[in-house]
Order: C-alpha cells, then structure tokens, then sequence
C-alpha cells in the first residue's frame, strides 16, 4: 500500500494550481474521491489505489506537460472554474484547447486586461504569494480627480477590511487615469483601496505582471507563453 497523502498536497503535486489554491477547490466542492464529493481538508488519499477528480475530470488524464497562456481577458468574464452566475461566461470559454489549465490568480468580472493560466502549481504558487513580490501594474479609471493626498496615502499603505497593503506605487496618467503598481493581489484590492481614500472605479485594466505585457493582444484573444517569459516570471 502507497503512503497516504493529504489530498491538497496531491492535488498540487499533479500541476492542478499551488497547494492554496487546491484547498479551495476543495472547500468549494470541486473534488470528488472515488466519485464522492470530499470538502474535509484532513482527507488523505491513496496515489495508487484512489480516484480522484477535479471539475469532474480524472486527475490520472490530466498531462504532466505545463502549459502557460496568456489571456486578454475582456470585461464580464468570471475568473474561476466553477460557475456562481449562469448569465455569466468563464474565462475558460475563451480557450480552444483540449488542456485542462486554470487561472493564476483573480481578476474580477468587472475588470479586463492581463490574465495567466496553467497547469503548474509551482508556477501558479510563485506568481500569487506576495512573498515573491512579483509586479501587478494596473490602469485604473477613477470617478473622481486622484488627489496628491489619495497617492499619498497608497504610497504608505491602506488600510483595507483590518489589513494594511503594501506600499503601491501610483503614477497620474490623467486627473482621473492612473497606474497603479502592487505586488499583492488581494480579491478587488485595487477597487478597495481607493474606495477606502476617498474614490471609486470606473474601470479597471491590468497591463503588466512583472516584465509581461499584453503586446497586440487584442481583447478575449490569448496565446502561449515563450520559454523565456516563464523563465522570467518564476526568477
């Protein structure tokens, strides 16, 4: 008999997202154990013998070959697997691949812009844990006129829901047109923290992580990743 393993751990081990993101999957009832639905994150499992699935498909099916895509991710798509809205589309709708990947990170259905998915969990791990410091440079369309005050406050750090962010680098493009640069990536962080200052979003758009941009890109189109951006994003 194999030694059991903790089912996240498994997860991750098999490229399905970082150890995290597979606790997730679980909580939400994503994964089944030899076809029962498990949420316990103390469940462990048999390598050998077990059959595990994610999404409802096998994880035995899923390629040990990563793929990385970058998305252009238009307005009104939810980034998720899982389908909480039936009006609204998946990201995973905008991919005509036969490969299983899944979204590195959140972008919220109001925002657009740039978006990674895989199937490698350490790839996925590195770029969300805000331990690496990895660049999320955002523009942002404000309500309001962007104060010297509100850039002030960003450069310092916001407190948003009990939690201080780090300090965000702020650069006015306009009177209400930013760019915001962070190394977090909390859900709706940059909508939070200017609601917190004093201003709202009117959109949202993510251009860059780390050295990747979206180039020509057009909106709700994606493409592979070059051996040498992977290289450069987990550095």
């Amino acid at each position: 008999m194999a030694e059991l393993v903790r089912l996240q751990k498994y997860l991750a081990s098999k490229g399905v997202a970082s150890r995290r993101k597979c606790e997730e999957f679980i909580t939400d009832g994503l994964v089944k154990v030899n076809g029962e639905v498990v949420t316990q994150m103390g469940t462990k499992v048999d390598p050998d013998k077990d059959i595990v699935e994610i999404n409802e498909q096998k994880i035995s099916s899923i390629k040990a070959d990563y793929i990385y895509i970058l998305l252009n991710k238009p307005k009104g798509y939810i980034t998720s697997l899982k389908q909480a809205d039936s009006k609204s589309p998946l990201v995973t709708d905008l991919l005509n691949i036969s490969e299983r990947v899944y979204p590195v990170g959140r972008l919220d259905k109001d925002s657009s812009g740039l978006l990674l998915m895989t199937n490698d969990g350490d790839f996925a791990f590195k770029l969300m844990h805000p331990s690496f410091e990895k660049e999320k440079e955002y523009i942002a369309v404000t309500e309001e006129t962007v104060t010297k005050r509100m850039i002030e406050r960003f450069e310092k750090g916001v407190t948003i829901e009990g939690y201080k962010t780090q300090p965000a680098r702020v650069k006015r493009i306009e009177l209400t047109k930013v760019s915001i640069v962070i190394t977090e990536g909390r859900n709706r962080q940059i909508r939070k923290m200017l609601s917190k200052v004093g201003n709202n979003v009117l959109e949202l758009r993510r251009v860059r992580i780390n050295n990747l941009r979206l180039g020509g890109l057009k909106e709700g189109e994606f493409r592979y990743l070059k051996k040498d951006e992977v290289k450069n994003l987990m550095e």
